[in-house]
């Protein structure tokens, strides 16, 4: 179970959560690339757990928008299905964690909803917003409600990042995702491992920036496959996860611990070693054994 820290972090690396760096590079080129076109509208997220993304979209918020963030938080859940899901995944989950993280990094609360995700458009207008990030529940009833809200809050052009689209224990949020694609119009951008990015407007110009873009990039690998004749980009970053980073640096220090006893062992037989040969009785000893190795040298023959 993953724990809030209790201090405020110092980095974003610091806060507690599941978001990659090759996401976090992605929700930073798409907010830019809208403020470098001058497109305007408000920031929203969908569940935010103990705020890592949160953190990084409110460094894209102008003084003139509005950041929403919805989320449960320690409220009790709408239905027993989403509570078990509460119970089981974000028991460590508090507003107060929240606030202290993003506190730690702004001078400013976004609009908090501790609500279900399901009362958002009681407080985000129509195509009011221009990045949308859904991450709350995997529960398909909940994610489709969820994204079908991300597409009346969104313009055209406006862009949408569904999280867990693809993992093994989250198929409800597959289900909910591939439907809007099917179905509902949604047309994806890019899929990560962790996150699709989509929009219901013009995907070829976001994707020709984009792939234009990843070429420059030396720590990410991409490729451009085909889905149901549209181009889908697929990203991976090259570094190791942070997972194996840690493994591997525990391997080091255990390998560095097993040298540092082996030289040590090494120094105490040395220091031995020497103490015996200063000894009395090994001069003696010495002088004992070498005797007869001297006769031999004398009396080859005998």
């Amino acid at each position: 179970m993953i724990k809030h820290q209790t201090a405020p972090p110092a980095s974003l690396d610091d806060v507690k959560g599941w978001f990659p760096k090759i996401d976090q590079m992605l929700f930073t080129w798409f907010l830019e690339r809208q403020e470098r076109l001058g497109e305007t509208g408000d920031l929203v997220e969908l569940g935010s757990y103990l705020g890592k993304s949160a953190i990084l979209m409110g460094r894209h918020r102008r003084a003139d928008e509005t950041f929403t963030v919805c989320d449960l938080f320690d409220s009790e859940a709408p239905d027993d299905s989403n509570q078990a899901e509460m119970n089981g995944s974000y028991s460590s989950l508090t507003r107060t964690a929240f606030e202290t993280n993003y506190g730690a990094f702004h001078d400013r609360l976004p609009e908090i909803i501790q609500a279900p995700t399901s009362v958002i458009l009681d407080h985000v207008e129509p195509e009011s917003c221009r990045f949308v990030h859904v991450d709350a529940s995997h529960l398909y009833e909940h994610v489709s409600g969820d994204i079908q809200a991300a597409h009346i809050m969104l313009p055209a052009g406006g862009v949408i990042v569904c999280d867990d689209y693809r993992s093994e224990h989250t198929p409800g949020v597959s289900a909910a995702v591939w439907e809007a694609v099917a179905v509902h119009g949604l047309r994806p951008i890019c899929v990560t491992t962790q996150k699709l990015y989509g929009t219901w407007g013009d995907v070829e110009t976001v994707q020709d920036e984009l792939l234009e873009w990843l070429q420059k990039q030396d720590n990410v690998w991409h490729e451009v496959q085909q889905v149901a004749g549209r181009r889908l980009v697929r990203i991976k970053g090259k570094w190791a996860p942070s997972s194996e980073v840690q493994r591997l640096k525990d391997r080091l220090a255990k390998a560095q611990d097993k040298i540092a006893r082996m030289e040590d062992r090494l120094a105490r037989t040395r220091d031995e070693l020497a103490a015996v040969r200063g000894s009395v009785s090994f001069k003696v000893g010495r002088s004992v054994t070498a005797l007869p190795r001297a006769l031999r040298r004398r009396n080859p023959g005998s």
